[in-house]
C-alpha cells in the first residue's frame, strides 16, 4: 500500500566540489526527505534501472525534454529515483545528457521499499529494483501516483503506458489548486 507521505529516509549521493580537483571532484552528501520534498512541489519518477532500455531510451528522456513544460505548471524539480547507487546515476545522466533532472539514488532500496514499490527482478540478474510510476508530490503529501499495471515480481518488463511524461503533465494541467 502507497504510503500518504513520502517515506523520510536519508539519500546518499555525490555532489561536484570543484575545490576537489582531479578528475573526480565528487563527495558524498546526505540528503534527506525534508530537504527535498518539505515545502516544495515535485515529480518523482521511478524506474527499474539506469541504462535499461525503456528507462533510457523513453521514460527518462521525455521528463527531462519537458522539463519546461513542468516548470510552468508550478512544479519546482523532478526527481529521477532507481535503485542504483550515485555512481551509476550520475554516469547514466551523463550518458544521455540529462541535466534538468535530479537524478536520486536509492541505492539500498530502502525509499522503494518504504513506498511499497520494491519488486525482485532476479530471474533477469536485476535483483531488487523499483517498480515503475511516477508521483506528484507537495509538501511530502503523496497527491497522485500513476503506477504501470502489472505490479508483481519477476515481470517479464515493465512498460511506460501511465508513468509517462504526458500523463503526468496532462494530471498537472487538469489540477485546480
Amino acid at each position: 500500500m502507497i504510503p500518504d507521505t513520502v517515506p523520510d529516509i536519508v539519500f546518499h549521493t555525490r555532489v561536484r566540489n570543484d575545490a576537489l580537483g582531479g578528475p573526480n571532484p565528487f563527495e558524498w552528501k546526505d540528503v534527506t526527505t525534508d530537504d527535498l520534498f518539505a515545502g516544495k512541489n515535485i515529480v518523482l519518477l521511478a524506474l527499474p534501472g539506469a541504462f535499461t532500455p525503456a528507462c533510457s531510451d523513453s521514460h527518462l528522456p521525455a521528463y527531462e525534454e519537458h522539463y519546461e513544460d513542468f516548470r510552468a505548471l508550478g512544479i519546482d524539480a523532478i526527481y529521477c529515483l532507481s535503485v542504483n547507487d550515485a555512481f551509476v546515476m550520475f554516469q547514466w545522466a551523463k550518458s544521455r545528457d540529462i541535466r534538468k533532472i535530479f537524478m536520486l539514488p536509492d541505492g539500498n532500496g530502502e525509499f522503494t521499499r518504504l513506498m511499497g514499490m520494491l519488486v525482485q527482478r532476479s530471474r533477469t540478474g536485476m535483483g531488487l529494483r523499483s517498480w515503475r510510476y511516477s508521483m506528484h508530490v507537495r509538501d511530502k503529501q503523496i497527491l497522485r501516483v500513476f503506477s504501470e499495471p502489472g505490479f508483481r515480481d519477476e515481470p517479464p518488463s515493465v512498460g511506460v503506458t501511465v508513468s509517462d511524461a504526458a500523463t503526468m503533465l496532462e494530471y498537472l494541467s487538469s489540477r485546480r489548486d
